[in-house]
């Protein structure tokens, strides 16, 4: 009704600034209706998600008796042999159970370079002791895992991550190992799986209230050739321009100078054998991108995020560039949100993937550059991970909120709620197929 009005308001009326006006409010009208109608508010989603996981028989997010705190200025004793984890300059955390408690202190680990020195500008330390939660600052040539896995020796319920993706990851596959529960702070650069997670990504310490709050889902984690990643694998060329010492410092440089290279007509074909669920095989692909649950990649809402990190499926992309024309229009279908029209483009779902090579292979995992040796073997692990959210999280992410305002299936589903029925809800935890 909004848009027949709208329509009909700008072919019949003297166009003014009330008319204007108008247009806007019945646009505006017309979209939060259509959000509540398709249940895209994010609490109808939470309802939905809760609804979905009973049916399937897991356990819905749950919020769990809130911890209590250790004041701020107590502080218990440190264990021996143990301390110089713990940054002595700012605010030290402690280790040992809180008063009035039996469950050990929580430990929150912190890169304090991570993300432009984001856990010092908020203070993470301090307002972690605070709180009760013991942090550990990851000094130059300390091992993360083994901190984690000395957090958890100690008897931490929860260890929690203040960094980028790649130390999420670790931290994430220590806790999942010893089902204890994570917490993602978004003290990183780009935080894309504290998106995905549903947290506001500005609000670093609000992040610590999960502590407390202890909103409790259940994700899946990826693994390849036994590591851990929370967001995406690369191979093929962006994983050979990541490799390059000079892409850090100057990444659109690096790989403008790289690229024609590694796509021209000189160019060797990238030794990257896999095959496709119709059973198709290849010997070489151009990129390869393998994420923990695929990615909504096509449609602006949401685009590069992900509506649900718990279907127990990889999202698997494929695409073969032959030379600079064929490159230049990969780019610009990209940037359109049209990849999929790239005849080159292949994109399917899959509980493990394989790729094969003759040589060690470069990989982009969650960002880092890595060498694997072959076969290089991707695999979900479904519901791998106990996380804790805060109470005010949204906890979904841009590609579960979207209304996709063109789709055939969103005029369908239109039509549905319009003749009383109910509207299937997107991510309602149905795997998708091949």
């Amino acid at each position: 009704i909004a848009l027949g009005a709208i329509v009909a308001g700008l072919v019949l009326a003297v166009i003014s600034v009330w008319i204007v006006v108008a247009v806007a409010g019945l646009g505006l009208i017309s979209v939060i209706s259509a959000r509540d109608a398709l249940r895209r508010t994010p609490k109808a989603i939470r309802s939905t998600d809760r609804a979905v996981r009973e049916r399937a028989g897991r356990p819905a997010a749950k919020q769990l008796p809130a911890a209590k705190q250790l004041p701020a200025a107590k502080q218990l004793p440190k264990r021996r042999g143990v301390s110089s984890r713990v940054d002595p300059g700012i605010h030290p955390g402690t280790r040992g159970s809180i008063p009035g408690s039996s469950a050990t202190a929580p430990v929150l680990i912190m890169n304090l370079k991570s993300g432009g020195g984001k856990a010092e500008r908020f203070n993470l330390a301090g307002e972690s002791a605070g709180r009760g939660i013991r942090p550990v600052v990851l000094r130059p040539g300390d091992d993360l895992i083994a901190l984690a896995e000395e957090a958890v020796a100690s008897g931490a319920g929860a260890i929690g991550m203040a960094g980028g993706d790649g130390s999420q990851a670790a931290v994430a596959s220590v806790a999942a190992r010893h089902e204890v529960a994570y917490v993602c702070i978004p003290a990183g650069t780009r935080n894309h799986f504290a998106l995905d997670l549903g947290l506001d990504r500005t609000d670093v310490v609000g992040a610590l209230d999960a502590y407390s709050d202890r909103v409790e889902r259940r994700i899946d984690l990826a693994v390849v050739n036994g590591r851990t990643f929370v967001n995406n694998c690369s191979l093929g060329l962006y994983a050979r321009v990541v490799q390059s010492a000079e892409y850090r410092d100057a990444k659109v440089r690096t790989a403008a100078d790289m690229l024609p290279d590694l796509i021209g007509p000189e160019a060797e074909p990238l030794d990257l054998r896999f095959s496709v669920p119709a059973g198709e095989h290849f010997s070489s692909a151009h990129l390869i991108l393998v994420s923990n649950n695929p990615y909504q990649l096509a449609h602006p809402g949401g685009r590069g995020t992900r509506e649900r990190l718990d279907l127990g499926l990889l999202g698997i992309v494929a695409a073969q560039v032959n030379d600079a024309t064929q490159a230049r229009r990969f780019m610009m279908l990209e940037l359109a949100g049209q990849a999929q029209r790239f005849p080159g483009w292949q994109e399917w779902t899959a509980e493990d993937f394989v790729v094969d090579s003759g040589a060690p292979v470069e990989v982009g995992v969650d960002g880092e550059a890595v060498m694997l040796e072959p076969p290089v073997r991707f695999q979900i692990q479904p519901a791998a991970l106990r996380v804790w959210l805060p109470a005010s999280a949204l906890r979904v992410s841009p590609a579960a909120r979207a209304v996709r305002l063109l789709a055939r299936s969103t005029a369908a589903d239109l039509a549905s709620v319009a003749a009383g029925a109910a509207p299937a809800v997107a991510g309602s935890g149905r795997r998708r197929s091949a």
